[in-house]
Parts: structure tokens; sequence; C-alpha cells
């Protein structure tokens, strides 16, 4: 049975974004995939809470897809967390909505793998600056599962875009398939960090 999966899209300046459109694009027109716009279907970031806790009930992945803004995500992706992830609903006694349902994100980032790393330019692995996230999913009883990374987007020209894109869908495509990256498990590992470009 097809799992179906639900990419929140987040992304303030998307039109002008080359790479995160090309992901996009990639994705569209697969079955069982839900692209859901956040900057276009709410300009004035006047989140409808009950619409997207219907969206996210009717769908078995949730995919995070953004830009790492300041080492996290754009404004409008946390706005809905804040207000979609309510208590009693998302987490609490008897909260199981989103329980059993995987959390991943696909981030891209203007700097290299290699300067998300200890003693490097930005001290932190992509792991985690993103725990937040990962915590975020555990108290919603959500399995946090390793994220596809797109890292020195500058450096991509066009062959190369199209290549990570069509890698995205059939990332994508794997999840419908039922075909789940792995679980990240870091209570334990405070070095761990992600394969580049999974």
């Amino acid at each position: 049975m097809a799992q179906r999966v639900l990419i929140l899209f987040s992304h303030p300046y998307a039109e002008a974004s080359r790479v995160n459109r090309a992901l996009l694009n990639a994705v569209l027109d697969l079955p069982d995939v839900t692209v859901h716009d956040l900057y276009q279907h709410y300009p004035e970031q006047m989140i409808d809470v009950e619409h997207e806790q219907a969206l996210v009930a009717e769908h078995d992945v949730l995919v995070f897809q953004h830009p790492l803004f300041w080492y996290s995500c754009p404004a409008l992706m946390k706005n809905w967390l804040d207000t979609v992830l309510t208590f009693g609903w998302a987490y609490g006694d008897d909260a199981d909505a989103l329980h059993g349902k995987p959390w991943v994100h696909a981030i891209t980032s203007g700097g290299a793998a290699n300067v998300y790393q200890r003693m490097a330019y930005n001290q932190f692995s992509i792991a985690e600056l993103l725990r937040p996230f990962e915590q975020t999913a555990t108290l919603c009883g959500m399995p946090y599962l390793q994220p596809f990374l797109t890292q020195d987007v500058n450096q991509l020209d066009e062959i190369a875009l199209q290549k990570r894109a069509a890698q995205y869908a059939q990332w994508i495509q794997g999840m419908v398939d039922g075909d789940l990256p792995p679980v990240v498990h870091t209570a334990h590992a405070p070095q761990v960090d992600f394969l580049a470009g999974v």
C-alpha cells in the first residue's frame, strides 16, 4: 500500500530560488505526494490550524522542505510548528495524532558540508543544528529520519541541479513505496552527523 507523503514547503523567496524550485518541480506530479507551499497558502502568515491538522491526518509521512535560514527554518515554518502542533493533538496525555508518522527534512544550504563540522566555519554539524526539530518529533511520538541534504547550492551547475532534482524525486518516490530513510538515533551520540548529500 502506498504511503501518502506531505511535503510542507517553506521558502519566502521561492520564485527566486533556483535550487528549491527545481527540487519541488521534480516531485509535483508524483502520485500520493502532496506539495503544500506554506508561503503561497498563507501570505499573511495566519495559519488555519484545523485545516493543517486535517491535512496532516490524511498523510503518512511529513517532509519539511526548506532552506537553512540562520541555522534553522524560515519563519513561517516555525510559525506552523508553533501553531499546528497543539497540546492534546500533537503531544500530551492521550495525544496520538502523530504517533508513528515519520518526520524528515529536505534541506538546502549555501555552505558546503565541510563548513558544518566541529572546528569548522559554522562550528556545528547539521545534525546538531537540527536537534530542536528532532526533539519536537520525539515529543510528538514521530520517528525522526535522516534528511535529504543539498549543500553548497551556489556551486551547482544546471546539469548537477537536474541530477539532484531527479535524486530528490527518487527519494520521495521511495518513501511513497515504503522505503524510508533510516531513523536518526542521537541520544547517546552527541557528535553524530548526517551522511553528506543523502
